[in-house]
């Protein structure tokens, strides 16, 4: 900092300890620093989001750079600039001034610069006699020298929430294709199934993505649209292997038909053993962490367990976890067997079958032993909590119609 002390601005212009902690922070650049202004200024632009700066405040960011001689801003070197407002102006687009001010006290509220007010508010340097600046008033750029670092790191993670938000955004897209060109597929060909309810799971979904701005509600969203994917690859796969089957048997019966009873190839048990035989292996599957849901879709599937909440209500995954718990308590579930839970599924998807188990507990005999069960299978990777869900929304959205039509 030029003064080497705190400025307060001129007039009714109100000092904050935001500002004076800024000014601590401009006064302890290090010695002999330096960076390019133009790199720092297209950092700010691409950070404005996180900076909380509009266009035109940047605009007029540009324009007061350029009143700086220099390509680099240095620490020991004048950083003050003191333009006229109408010089500002012409060299802003010719911004009005009313807006003008507006915009200088966004860049000083974003910390970006600092007033240096002159005792009348003017803004003007002294020289000395042989014509160096001694003072000036005006704008001090000596933050974007000291935040040049700052500014370049946040630019750097709205360059990856970009290129994130756009994956996201591209596997949305194709999620929906494929789930659209399936219930289209299997509406038009007669599949079995209710492909009505599914598909509008399908369209709420889509409602929900329309209000979805941030990369977090995106990615919400798409696991929902890769959940219901799942689930309809899972039926459909179903349909085609018990048609695949029933056509097997029919084939059976008719090879046994026409086969020789006596053949030994037929009555010989097959010997494990046989050279070059490899052993049999069943029901071996390499156990995997169950993938976890947004909690939104958990909350409308499950929605009793949100009044055991915090203040009755579920806004985040700890609430949902702290509710598991005193529900429990009330199913009679052990603690060694919550426990247990916790450390094969997680602790968020074990209060995701807390959820479930509450919302069945009128047709579960044993809460305890169902969630042990489940538990196990979780072990061996035979569980997933994705049909559970889908069974639950599936009763929620037929008990819902049903209300609304009564």
């Amino acid at each position: 900092m030029q003064s080497g002390h705190v400025t307060t601005p001129f007039g009714r212009r109100p000092m904050t300890l935001a500002l004076v902690k800024g000014q601590f922070e401009t006064a302890n650049i290090r010695s002999g620093k330096s960076a390019d202004k133009w790199k720092i200024y297209r950092d700010a632009c691409d950070a404005r989001t996180l900076l909380g700066v509009r266009d035109r405040a940047l605009a007029v960011l540009n324009a007061l750079l350029s009143f700086h001689p220099e390509v680099e801003l240095k620490e020991g070197d004048n950083l003050v600039v003191f333009p006229s407002n109408a010089q500002l102006s012409a060299r802003a687009n010719g911004i009005a001034g009313t807006t003008l001010r507006e915009n200088l006290a966004l860049l000083v509220q974003a910390g970006l610069i600092h007033r240096q007010d002159s005792p009348n508010g003017k803004r003007y340097a002294r020289k000395s006699r042989d014509g160096a600046i001694e003072t000036a008033y005006g704008f001090n750029l000596a933050p974007l020298l000291a935040r040049a670092e700052e500014l370049a790191q946040m630019a750097q993670e709205v360059a990856e929430e970009r290129r994130r938000l756009k994956i996201v955004r591209e596997r949305i897209t194709i999620t929906r294709r494929n789930i659209r060109k399936l219930i289209s597929a299997a509406m038009e060909e007669g599949a079995g199934g209710d492909w009505a309810f599914v598909e509008d799971q399908y369209l709420a979904a889509v409602a929900r993505l329309r209000t979805a701005k941030t990369l977090s509600d995106l990615a919400d969203c798409l696991d929902e649209l890769s959940l219901l994917q799942e689930e309809i690859s899972n039926m459909l796969e179903d349909l085609l292997l018990s048609q695949k089957t029933d056509a097997n048997d029919a084939e059976w019966r008719q090879h046994k038909q026409n086969s020789n009873p006596k053949s030994s190839n037929e009555l010989e048990p097959r010997s494990e053993n046989e050279q070059g035989a490899k052993p049999a292996i069943q029901n071996e599957r390499r156990h995997e962490p169950l993938k976890a849901f947004p909690l939104g879709m958990v909350l409308r599937a499950c929605p009793d367990i949100a009044m055991y909440g915090p203040d009755g209500a579920i806004s985040h995954w700890r609430d949902l976890m702290t509710a598991a718990v005193v529900v429990r308590s009330m199913l009679g579930v052990s603690p060694s067997a919550y426990q247990e839970a916790c450390e094969v599924m997680g602790p968020e998807n074990a209060a995701v079958a807390i959820a479930c188990i509450l919302e069945r507990a009128g047709h579960i005999s044993s809460p305890g032993g169902y969630l042990r069960d489940l538990t196990r299978k979780a072990a061996r990777g035979e569980f997933s909590l994705g049909p559970m869900l889908m069974a639950l929304l599936r009763a929620n959205g037929n008990r819902d119609s049903v209300g609304n039509a009564g």
